[in-house]
């Protein structure tokens, strides 16, 4: 579906006079709009292909209505996405689910919709139909060398797909791992893992990156070979220059300080990206900054100090992707609202004064660090990110337009009540 401009015009012409007041209101007491809005403009958060449909559970899956049932229509959802934020100017296709069988139609679509290759994405924690060996024990790490050939033949075929569409990143998760004591010998598991890796490293293009991501627990429930952060960075160390730590929100033990992560990682020069949700529990994969936007706020907070301090361009310098599960609420309406709540904790961390925030530090003044911090998170940033979607082409509230031009019911008119999206 391509949405006419004219409806996105009309959209914003309604609510010119509310947004303008409110921006006028905020922007009053901002001494660097312009730089802000400039990089609010230029932050692009990547897509997930396999998001674009209803997720599910291991109780169950209770697909919606219109879902795209091709990679085409998934690239056309996306193009949906940006043209309502001008914000989510990416795809990250995951293998096999979304194989493009022609590669130059694809990346032709994707260009018209505007839209890039950002990382690809392995799947090594299941079986697909035909595959000689099975991942029931494990992939990259697992005891049969055959089987570890298997999944190391994968990724390089992966990696080869990315390289017809201009990818630039491959993303490897591994499911691997134990549910009882003395399933497995845990060096030998990490031997395994490493030496599988560096066999997919090899295949990587001069200018890509390799991102190792990390979980501490699931499928499996008393070891995970690649458990946390230490274990992904002892790997990209070991594999090269070109391999990273990609960290997911969700892929931590409860109260895990994901912003002292983050400010590590970017310290050693090996964070690579993220994906982005949010939990209550574990990894719930649900919208960003619905439960827990502070944290968001203080994971931004680290990354654009860190980003400034080693002169990363906040825009390309770092991989940001998305990565839920929407079992409840339409998918593409989740992905707007996640979109929406990441800019706001990066326009929130932008606000930040960092003389008087590191003056606090030098001087132990705790209350003046919390107040600086609050002060910039209590703002409501949410005017200064509509004007970044003003002045890029972009809807005002692309939540509110999506519900009144009905375009979920428009979906359904073109692909039918019964298509099903390719993920969990």
């Amino acid at each position: 579906m391509i949405l006419d401009t004219q409806i996105i015009d009309q959209h914003n012409n309604q609510l010119a006079e509310k947004h303008t007041r409110a921006f006028d209101y905020v922007s009053a007491d901002i001494s660097n709009t312009e730089e802000i809005l400039d990089k609010l403009q230029k932050f692009q958060i990547a897509i997930p292909s396999w998001a674009l449909g209803t997720g599910g559970t291991r109780f169950g899956r209770f697909s919606g209505a219109g879902e795209p049932g091709t990679l085409e229509q998934k690239l056309a959802d996306v193009g949906l996405l940006h043209a309502l934020n001008k914000s989510s100017g990416a795809i990250s296709l995951h293998i096999p689910w979304d194989i493009p069988s022609d590669a130059e139609k694809i990346k032709s679509l994707a260009s018209k919709l505007g839209i890039a290759f950002d990382a690809v994405n392995s799947n090594t924690f299941q079986d697909q139909a035909g595959q000689e060996h099975s991942y029931k024990f494990g992939s990259l790490h697992h005891v049969n060398p055959k089987v570890r050939e298997q999944a190391i033949a994968h990724n390089i075929e992966v990696i080869n797909y990315g390289k017809a569409l201009g990818s630039k990143s491959l993303t490897v998760w591994l499911a691997d791992g134990s549910s009882f004591p003395g399933q497995l010998n845990f060096r030998e598991a990490f031997q395994n893992t490493l030496s599988s890796l560096s066999e997919i490293y090899k295949h990587l293009p001069d200018d890509w990156k390799l991102f190792v991501e990390y979980k501490a627990f699931e499928p499996y429930f008393y070891s995970t070979t690649i458990g946390d952060w230490g274990q992904s960075l002892l790997l990209a160390n070991k594999l090269g220059p070109k391999a990273y730590t990609l960290v997911d929100l969700g892929h931590h033990l409860p109260n895990a300080n994901i912003e002292q992560i983050v400010s590590l990682l970017l310290m050693e020069g090996k964070l690579g990206g993220f994906h982005f949700n949010d939990s209550k529990y574990a990894d719930d994969d649900l919208t960003a900054g619905s439960i827990k936007p502070y944290q968001l706020f203080l994971i931004f907070n680290e990354l654009v100090d860190g980003m400034d301090l080693n002169g990363i361009d906040h825009a390309t310098g770092l991989g940001w992707m998305i990565d839920a599960s929407h079992n409840l609420k339409d998918p593409l309406v989740d992905l707007l609202q996640s979109v929406e709540a990441i800019k706001i904790a990066y326009a929130q961390a932008l606000l930040v004064d960092r003389k008087a925030l590191k003056q606090a530090q030098q001087t132990n003044d705790i209350v003046k660090a919390q107040e600086i911090l609050q002060d910039a998170f209590r703002t409501d940033v949410r005017p200064l990110v509509a004007e970044a979607r003003l002045r890029s082409g972009a809807a005002l509230n692309p939540v509110q337009l999506f519900n009144e031009e009905n375009l979920r019911n428009k979906l359904i008119e073109e692909r039918g009540i019964n298509s099903v999206a390719t993920g969990l």
